[in-house]
């Protein structure tokens, strides 16, 4: 689906509360202020491509403010990948604030309360993910809200170069088409984001944490294993057993647990894909869940919903 809204034929007067309404309804529940006295002027186009949506929003100076009452009423989070083209942007999150230039992406997070603003007219290009459908592909990702990555070369720049493209080319795909460039669209963000040397930083050291980074790729691409144990991940990474417990335990969960969570997370975005006709018992034995019983009971611990509820609920929405 594709939508497109602008200012230019609405009335003066309720010009910005018209833009209020646009901008909660394609992000999420914001507060807009307008420092400029001229008169307001915007477009935004956005559109689905699968698991995440896309937008193109031009407009003159504003202030967003994300509140903790706008929290209240949401039960999905979500990421907001921000690529400024124009001008500068000004993000302020959790104590941090972070000045993002043109060549350059930031990363907000929805369940906090936050304020983005820019001064001068811009053009941003923004990329929403579902939390679920982020957490499949990149641990962790509340570590990243605030951060900017380089969007000027290498990874960082073809994920850019892609996302703008896929804006020129959206009406000539078909719906199939659209959802796998969305996955092509988190692949691409998520090596920009493992190609960066800070994701290797936390609260253990660099080196403990580079271990980190590669028992969880290890993991990732060996999900579907059904034989896949801790033993053969501390071998595979070159590793003690001893030492890929403690590395985890230093995140707050156990190996079994890290591997458990991905292979929900990876089962839950089979579950919301529109265009997925595998049974239930198909995905869970795909994610490595011999067990459809236990998978059920697991899912529903993780989501609060069973999988047949959280098929129904999207495939709901989609309609």
């Amino acid at each position: 689906m594709q939508v497109t809204y602008t200012t230019n034929d609405i009335p003066l007067q309720t010009r910005r509360q018209y833009w209020q309404e646009v901008v909660s309804k394609t992000y999420y529940s914001l507060d807009l202020r307008f420092p400029s006295t001229r008169d307001f002027n915007a477009r935004l186009g956005a559109w689905s491509m699968g698991p995440v949506s896309v937008s193109r929003n031009i407009a003159n100076g504003l202030l967003y403010k994300r509140h903790e009452r706008h929290l209240l009423s949401e039960r999905e989070e979500s990421f907001l990948i921000t690529v400024p083209e124009l001008a500068e942007i000004r993000f302020e999150q959790d104590g941090k604030v972070v000045h993002c230039r043109p060549g350059a992406f930031l990363i907000e997070r929805s369940h906090l309360p936050y304020e983005f603003s820019h001064q001068d007219p811009t053009a941003l290009w923004c990329l929403k993910i579902p939390s679920a459908v982020l957490r499949a592909r990149i641990s962790r990702p509340e570590r990243l809200a605030t951060l900017q990555f380089d969007a000027s070369r290498s990874v960082g720049a073809l994920f850019v170069d892609t996302l703008r493209l896929s804006g020129e080319r959206i009406e000539e795909m078909d719906e199939t088409a659209r959802t796998m460039m969305g996955k092509h669209l988190i692949e691409l963000l998520a090596m920009a984001i493992e190609s960066d040397d800070r994701v290797l930083t936390g609260h253990s050291s660099s080196v403990r944490n580079g271990h980190l980074l590669r028992c969880e790729q290890f993991i990732r691409a060996r999900l579907d294993d059904m034989r896949l144990t801790p033993q053969m991940i501390a071998d595979g990474c070159g590793i003690s057993l001893r030492y890929l417990h403690q590395i985890f335990e230093g995140e707050g969960l156990t190996v079994c647990a890290y591997i458990r969570n991905q292979r929900l997370s990876m089962c839950d975005a089979l579950l919301r894909d529109a265009n997925c006709r595998k049974s239930i018992s198909e995905i869970a034995y795909q994610w490595g869940f011999a067990d459809q019983a236990q998978f059920s009971r697991n899912y529903r611990g993780r989501f609060g919903c069973t999988p047949s509820e959280a098929r129904a609920i999207s495939r709901t929405a989609n309609s």
